[in-house]
């Protein structure tokens, strides 16, 4: 019909999947032969003429993919429950569906000041900042931790906003935890800048559960199926904190990935926390930020830790060569209008002086956090693995028991009701507003990655595992992070970092790192070794871009680390080659579990956690959730009982958390989880989607089986609401 290829695969990716079409044409008889392609030509000559609207005409792949969003969407909503009905006229039904699925135009207040929003005059990296990103485009603004990055892209977002350069807004974090953190002040922000009666002034918070039963997004949103998961729906509405996963998969050939890129195109893209380190999370995101500029985005990115090479990559721009170390703090804008950045250094800002000492005792470590602890000070922590910050948790609470210094553990593997809970509790304590909380005891938060960024946590004293440059700035800027605290009198803004001497490191890394070198590149382990090995104490943030440059400078290296570099280029050649893969759209797209957005990332399943089940087809099934709490799940839901079945449903999800597939409960036939159809998306074998897990807690944390037995042929499983999810090999 002269639509061309593209056309047809849009039409036909509803589900997620482009058709495999093969050769066929429109009159082959898998789609009905020349019969039901005359009846397809007249109806679609119908809808034309209804809607005074022809095919239209489709440029490049980009284009593609945010019509193919667009037609995704729009099929969504018109399979709502509003169209139910054949009898009544549908197009006067649309406006109200549409506002049903949450696409409702937020009411902006215009005019206000930085101070009018966040009570305060804005810094000078903060104004630069916003009097550069006035439109559509690319802005940079590196600066140290605790500079308010967060407020200053906010108002240059309300400023494009107000300008009616733009859509929404989408916040990207690199984890969930930080995103959570992030979500209350998004939250008050939208307060200040949106009219008393618009619909948006709450954040979508996209693994947040409470708003799913708001919107109604038709068919695919409903629950049970696999738009319903809050991971998801918020990065299509106006305003939403999320992973940066989510924004990434915008880029790749996944699942519905052309739905997220409908859902950034227009809109200010803030990605926050952006490092050097990782080549492959760098590619996609790379792929990204251009195409997010060809679809009129206004990307502003934020980072305490750029190196000139990985600002000038992610801008699509050529570093200028000899040319020097940049200023600190440094402000990048390139306008869609430009094709050579602009940058401008806001003034020098004060900071601390931050005593670093390297060492390999972990006992001594240990013995330095209790002893700094027993004096009130607030520790911090930091390990690279889960599972190594389970064991230094499981060692300093047992020495901590007794005692009153209070013992924490914060990481990924725990259900989103108890990370919720434990990151309100840890994070109140160390963060800006808990001053008179702190004089009460000494305190110990231990934790992973998710310590080190966005989150507003205040430490008198830090420990650390040796990692790359840019993660060890990072964790040490959580150290005397606010001026109004008062601190014991014996406190020292001092860092240890636990390391290995290098020489042994650069014979065997995986034996003197660890897991750390499963996290981290081994050659990028050593090169922070090089670079610290001389430093007893630095300035920050006078010293931060200094140490950067240093760590990832070309250099004359030893054959050992020319060895280490080659195995670093060839994994990061095959990481880049399958990251691009995943953005190819000639492939099959990948299911969303299978798309890693990082270095270090293992197929990952969602796993649900229950105290016990009763199954009854009939009655409902009776789950008992892990704090007691008992609901029962219907089978068969009438219509009165839909706003129940989503609250279920969010329930429910509160109870899961995601963890390696290898690791993980064995896969049960799908055909034992109908219990949960209307409440979770099971998986989609058919297409290589991983199945959702289900196990039985005991009351001794260990992990069951849905009929009493092992949860894992190969794993002795557990969970326990202090300690996490944990996976220990059996055989």
């Amino acid at each position: 019909m002269g639509t061309g290829g593209l056309i047809p695969r849009i039409a036909g990716s509803h589900h997620g999947y482009p058709p495999n079409l093969g050769a066929r044409s429109g009159n082959a008889e898998q789609f009905g032969g020349q019969q039901w392609k005359e009846q397809r030509r007249l109806l679609l000559n119908a809808i034309k003429t209804c809607m005074h609207e022809d095919f239209p005409d489709i440029t490049n792949q980009l284009q593609a993919r945010v019509i193919a969003g667009l037609t995704c969407v729009a099929d969504w909503i018109g399979s709502g429950s509003l169209f139910d009905d054949p009898g009544t006229p549908w197009k006067s039904i649309i406006p109200e569906a549409v506002d049903a699925a949450g696409f409702v135009q937020p009411t902006l207040i215009k005019e206000l000041s930085f101070r009018d929003i966040f009570g305060f005059e804005a810094r000078s990296a903060q104004q630069m900042l916003i009097e550069q990103a006035s439109e559509p485009g690319v802005y940079v603004l590196e600066a140290p931790m605790g500079i308010g990055k967060t407020e200053a892209a906010l108002y240059a977002a309300y400023s494009v906003l107000a300008a009616g350069k733009a859509t929404g807004i989408y916040f990207a974090l690199p984890t969930q935890l930080t995103s959570n953190r992030i979500h209350s002040r998004v939250g008050q922000f939208l307060q200040k800048i949106l009219a008393s009666d618009s619909l948006h002034r709450s954040p979508l918070l996209l693994h947040g559960n409470a708003w799913l039963k708001e919107f109604e997004l038709g068919e695919e949103g409903l629950p049970g199926r696999s738009w319903f998961n809050a991971a998801k729906r918020g990065i299509l509405a106006p305003f939403a904190v999320g992973t940066v996963d989510q924004a990434l998969m915008a880029a790749m050939n996944v699942k519905h990935g052309f739905v997220r890129t409908f859902g950034l195109a227009g809109k200010v893209v803030i990605l926050d926390e952006v490092h050097s380190y990782d080549a492959y999370t760098g590619t996609i995101l790379d792929r990204l930020v251009n195409e997010l500029k060809q679809l009129h985005c206004t990307v502003i990115i934020l980072s305490a830790t750029l190196t000139d090479e990985r600002r000038h990559r992610l801008m699509g721009t050529l570093p200028i060569p000899a040319k020097g170390l940049s200023p600190y703090p440094l402000i990048t804008a390139l306008p869609s209008s430009d094709t050579v950045p602009r940058e401008s250094a806001p003034e020098h800002l004060a900071g601390n002086t931050v005593t670093v000492r390297s060492l390999e005792d972990i006992d001594e470590a240990f013995e330095e956090a209790l002893a700094r602890s027993e004096q009130g000070q607030q520790v911090l922590w930091i390990e690279n693995t889960v599972a190594d910050a389970q064991k230094t948790y499981a060692i300093l609470s047992a020495r901590t028991g007794g005692t009153d210094i209070a013992c924490g553990l914060l990481h990924s593997r725990f259900i989103q009701s108890d990370r919720d809970a434990l990151e309100e509790y840890w994070v109140s304590l160390y963060g800006a507003d808990g001053s008179a909380n702190r004089k009460e005891r000494g305190r110990i938060l231990i934790g992973t990655q998710v310590l080190e960024q966005s989150l507003d946590i205040d430490a008198d004293f830090l420990v650390t595992r040796i990692c790359p440059t840019d993660m060890l700035l990072q964790r040490i800027g959580r150290l005397w992070r606010h001026n109004f605290h008062q601190r014991p009198a014996e406190a020292v803004c001092e860092a240890w970092i636990l390391s290995a001497a290098y020489g042994s490191a650069e014979k065997d890394p995986l034996k003197a790192f660890g897991m750390t070198a499963k996290v981290y590149s081994p050659y990028v382990l050593l090169r922070t070794l090089q670079t610290w090995a001389a430093i007893n104490s630095l300035s920050l943030p006078g010293d931060i871009r200094s140490l950067l440059e240093a760590t990832y400078e070309e250099k004359v290296e030893s054959p050992e680390m020319l060895r280490h570099k080659a195995d670093l280029r060839q994994s990061r050649e095959r990481l880049e080659r399958f990251a691009l893969q995943g953005v190819a759209m000639g492939i099959a797209a990948m299911p969303e579990e299978r798309a890693s957005t990082r270095h270090s990332e293992l197929p990952a399943v969602s796993l649900l956690l229950i105290k016990s089940l009763h199954i009854d087809r009939e009655a409902g099934s009776t789950a008992t959730l892990l704090d007691g709490q008992s609901i029962v799940l219907p089978s068969h839901i009438p219509a009165a009982g839909k706003k129940r079945q989503r609250e279920l449903a969010a329930i429910l999800a509160a109870q899961t958390l995601r963890v390696t597939e290898y690791a993980a409960p064995a896969e049960i036939d799908i055909k034992n989880l109908s219990w949960l159809q209307p409440y979770f998306y099971l998986g989609d074998k058919f297409h290589d989607e991983s199945i959702l897990r289900v196990a039985i807690v005991g009351d001794d944390g260990m992990l069951k089986s849905l009929n009493g037995g092992p949860a894992s042929p190969t794993h002795t499983l557990s969970y326990h609401p202090r300690l996490g999810y944990q996976s220990i090999k059996s055989i």
